[in-house]
């Protein structure tokens, strides 16, 4: 488990870069011939793209919450993301083929994603008491302090009356 930091700090990251949502829903737990096959595409992939960096995966958390499974990503670019899905020799599209066959639009297993394109500086963050989380893994942390103290200094804006979180 990593080290809590004992202050504020925040992400930075070079250049644009996606943050790609990706879920599923099990909406009927008694299928579970039907929806563990699909919840055990995700992790495979994850391996796949954590021993391949070149793919462009920067980070990647998943979050159980039954009867959801949500993977938070973040990907170098959009096209890195979109090379990989469309990719026949990479686990993602056999999986995709495999779920149209088995559930397709029966309602046994909803899936979903959601793809955020974040320009360069158009984004801002603060962890306090954190190990590195979420985007300051994919990108670095460093302390919030001085022109990084507030979201609003964070993100290049105007200043501001009073101190923002």
């Amino acid at each position: 488990m990593s080290q809590v930091i004992a202050q504020r700090m925040t992400a930075r990251i070079d250049g644009d870069f996606v943050v790609f949502l990706i879920g599923m829903r099990v909406n009927r737990p008694l299928k579970v011939w039907k929806w563990m096959p699909v919840a055990a595409q995700m992790p495979r992939m994850l391996v796949e793209l954590a021993q391949q960096p070149d793919l462009g995966l920067l980070h990647a958390r998943t979050h159980f919450g039954l009867p959801n499974i949500m993977v938070v990503q973040y990907w170098r670019s959009f096209e890195h993301l979109a090379r990989y899905a469309s990719d026949a020799g990479a686990a993602h599209l056999p999986a995709w083929r495999a779920f149209n066959r088995a559930v397709g639009s029966n309602g046994d297993v909803g899936i979903w994603h959601e793809t955020y394109l974040v320009k360069a500086g158009a984004h801002e963050s603060v962890y306090n008491n954190m190990p590195p989380f979420g985007l300051g893994v994919a990108g670095r942390l460093e302390p919030a302090r001085g022109g990084l103290a507030t979201a609003r200094s964070r993100l290049g804006l105007a200043a501001e009356d009073g101190p923002t979180p």
